[in-house]
């Protein structure tokens, strides 16, 4: 274990860690975290062999104790971490990049991330109280997540129908710190675990939103390179709908 650096602890509780050369990334789960991670570990194997710029799976180890990743590092940097012209610069080759993924036909991608699957969890995960509320915007943590669902569920019948015009390969948590940028170039997305068919403003509203709250200063020039460069009309209400529904869904 000396070779290997401790990085974070997941949102579903795996422990993620960095190789000393920086080469690879190791994630580690205890049984209840076992399917999660297996299930990121065939969307990267299926994203790899598809195009998308990412990480490879170099190792897999399931035990009666929990199981173990091993993957690729994606050479570049966070795009959260960049300074705001050198995310200017790379931002129409992470339009360009988005777009490519979102292009893939959808009869090529066996996993689903659609309304209602995430309709589902944001349910169950309201039923039981557990809203993350650190997920959530500063004027909705106090709002019960009974009231937060509902707001959702007014336009689900209309977003619904958009999702089966218009479905894509979505990402599923498409965050700045899920896109790796070199120089002026998307090395890869990270992250895979979500990756599935879904409405493309599920990717864009978090993309958007994520862009906005890291780089204030260049928001409003984020946004006009996407409007201009993405190959869909990006709609400003199903982003709003997508930014209420996903905060209920971790």
């Amino acid at each position: 274990m000396a070779d290997w650096l401790p990085v974070t602890t997941g949102e579903s509780g795996a422990r993620v860690f960095r190789s000393a050369d920086g080469t690879r990334y190791r994630k580690v789960v205890d049984t209840s975290g076992v399917a999660a991670l297996a299930d990121e570990r065939e969307r990267i194997g299926w994203a790899d062999a598809h195009g998308i710029p990412g990480p490879t799976v170099l190792d897999w180890q399931c035990t009666e104790a929990g199981a173990e990743m091993i993957t690729s590092a994606v050479v570049g940097t966070p795009a959260d971490h960049l300074c705001p012209g050198d995310l200017a610069a790379a931002w129409p080759a992470v339009v360009a990049a988005v777009g490519a993924l979102h292009a893939i036909p959808v009869s090529a991608c066996p996993y689903r991330r659609d309304l209602d699957a995430m309709l589902a969890r944001a349910r169950d995960i309201v039923a039981r109280d557990a809203v993350n509320r650190d997920f959530l915007s500063d004027e909705d943590r106090s709002v019960p997540g009974a009231r937060l669902l509902e707001r959702v569920e007014r336009d689900v019948a209309r977003r619904r129908a958009e999702e089966r015009a218009d479905a894509v390969v979505c990402h599923g948590d498409l965050c700045l710190p899920n896109i790796i940028v070199d120089g002026a170039e998307v090395a890869g997305f990270v992250d895979l675990g979500r990756l599935g068919v879904a409405d493309p403003h599920a990717d864009l509203s978090l993309l958007l939103e994520s862009t906005r709250q890291s780089f204030p200063d260049i928001a409003e020039e984020t946004r006009a390179v996407a409007d201009e460069r993405y190959p869909r009309h990006i709609d400003d209400a199903r982003l709003e709908f997508y930014l209420r529904l996903d905060p209920l869904t971790w």
